[in-house]
């Protein structure tokens, strides 16, 4: 959840809203976000880049279950295919915030990859086997936390919290 906090003369926010009282006078206004935001896609993109800065090459574990994929199906094997990501067999590499993207070949016939970042298990380095795995259930809820701390967050705003200072 990313908070900004905007502090706006009342004019500017009597053209905004339609309404003006005193003129010149400082109104504090609170906007709330709520991005729903993994950290997948982040950390694969640095340990990919990490993995390639060492000489390594990078490979990425990718569960086939998951609607949307788009891979050579006869290199499936227990339901999941490890796709080689380094610069020399990924082509036209894209690794944004909802996919993995690129073109290779298999077993010599080129193949356009598409995989969404959900379904990606793990990335790791052939040579060291250094890497890092991912579990299912490791997303951000629909408002980025987790569902206790929902719950927690819905107690707090059904108490009334605001007192009488004096």
């Amino acid at each position: 959840m990313t908070i900004w906090q905007l502090k706006l003369s009342l004019e500017a926010v009597g053209q905004i809203s339609g309404k003006l009282s005193a003129p010149g006078e400082i109104v504090t206004t609170i906007i709330v976000i709520n991005r729903k935001c993994s950290k997948r896609p982040y950390l694969i993109r640095a340990m990919r880049d990490w993995m390639c800065d060492n000489s390594n090459t990078p490979h990425i574990v990718v569960d086939t279950s998951v609607d949307g994929i788009s891979v050579p199906l006869e290199h499936v094997k227990d339901g999941k295919i490890i796709l080689n990501i380094s610069d020399s067999a990924a082509h036209n590499l894209k690794l944004s915030n909802d996919a993995v993207s690129f073109r290779a070949r298999f077993s010599g016939v080129p193949y356009d990859v598409w995989v969404p970042m959900r379904s990606v298990l793990g990335i790791y380095a052939r040579e060291t086997g250094h890497g890092m795995i991912f579990s299912h259930n490791a997303e951000p809820t629909e408002r980025g936390e987790s569902p206790e701390l929902q719950d927690e967050v819905e107690e707090t705003r059904l108490r009334p919290h605001l007192t009488i200072v004096k």
